[in-house]
């Protein structure tokens, strides 16, 4: 008796051809797995772990760390040694009174810090030749002012130049914040960033925050307006540009705040950062 052998021939050639599949898609999620392993923060905020608060919402909000140097107008200035009254260099050319200026101080519970308050380190030169001229810790909320829009420090993040760190031997994270009578731009070691952009009554998830109402008790406290448009590129995006820079020509572009992730990225690589 003949045995028609076509069938198992066609069920072969399919098997050989999804097993092959397999290995090449295996592969590109092999190296999409490494890269994602290089960029855990991304990962993390990608699968929608809200590791860093934008609002502040008691939790650290948007602040540099004890140590930063300010701009002013008699020199660089450490954050925790300026006075209301200070001026301070703004990006707008101009030199302006600090209004008030908030902190806030957290410790490490056990070995561990909680990650909603432990600082983004943006690198030496990791912006570009010359800023930041020292590294610089800000909170993972905290807006750079970078080509003309804010930016979000945990936005940058990339796991090599910009990383989510506490600065060595440091045990106690202390966050300040500058409030001006309207939102600015500032600079904090040669980078552009934003002051307090006052609403709403934020300033009540600073410790001193009864020093605010003490000097001025009579304001109205109207909610600020950026100085500058906001960019945003966390969520999906971020998993994306790790797909991305996986396969680079099947990707589909993603505006102003990826190309300034990807930019900086690529810096960082470039670098040996």
């Amino acid at each position: 008796m003949s045995v028609d052998r076509k069938p198992d021939m066609r069920v072969n050639r399919a098997r050989r051809h999804f097993l092959g599949v397999s290995v090449a898609t295996g592969a590109r999620l092999a190296a999409i797995g490494s890269l994602a392993a290089t960029f855990l923060p991304s990962v993390a905020q990608a699968l929608g772990t809200k590791w860093w608060h934008k609002d502040g919402g008691g939790q650290g909000g948007m602040c540099f760390l004890a140590g930063t140097s300010i701009r002013t107008a008699a020199g660089e200035v450490r954050i925790e040694d300026l006075l209301i009254g200070d001026l301070v260099e703004t990006v707008d050319g101009k030199a302006k009174p600090i209004k008030w200026i908030g902190y806030h101080t957290f410790r490490r519970s056990g070995h561990h810090w909680s990650r909603s308050v432990m600082p983004v380190r943006i690198a030496r030169h990791a912006l570009d030749e010359k800023s930041p001229h020292r590294d610089l810790y800000v909170s993972p909320g905290h807006a750079l002012y970078i080509d003309g829009v804010l930016i979000q420090a945990a936005d940058l993040v990339n796991g090599t130049s910009i990383t989510q760190a506490v600065p060595e031997g440091v045990e106690t994270l202390d966050y300040f914040h500058i409030a001006f009578k309207a939102h600015e731009g500032m600079f904090a070691e040669g980078v552009a960033a934003e002051s307090l952009l006052l609403k709403g009554g934020n300033h009540e998830i600073f410790a001193n925050f009864a020093d605010y109402a003490r000097l001025y008790p009579d304001d109205p406290q109207p909610a600020m307006v950026p100085f500058a448009p906001t960019v945003s590129y966390g969520g999906r995006e971020h998993l994306k540009a790790l797909v991305r820079l996986a396969a680079p020509r099947f990707s589909p572009t993603y505006g102003h705040a990826r190309r300034l992730y990807e930019r900086i990225a690529e810096r960082a690589e470039h670098s040996g950062a």
